[in-house]
């Protein structure tokens, strides 16, 4: 499913048929940049989804650092 297009194909057709190339080749160029473009950029639901795989991870560590904390204390003090 594509939510958005980052990428405008049709102006960019448009500047490369004024530049002199065919309608063929400026679509191929345009649908090739394209995806490229779409297929490296990062969105904010990309960068949301990181951000809550951080943090459960974080969490997850803190977690273990306290678990080991009070198990050390527990052993140290007999």
């Amino acid at each position: 499913m594509k939510e958005t297009q980052f990428f405008d194909t049709h102006a960019y057709v448009k500047k490369l048929k004024a530049a002199g190339f065919t309608e063929e080749q400026a679509e191929i160029q345009a649908e090739t940049l394209s995806e490229i473009v779409e297929e490296r950029l990062t969105t904010k639901r990309d960068l949301k989804e990181l951000e809550l795989r951080l943090t459960v991870r974080l969490g997850a560590i803190m977690a273990a650092g306290i678990v080991i904390a009070a198990v050390l204390v527990k052993l140290l003090s007999h």
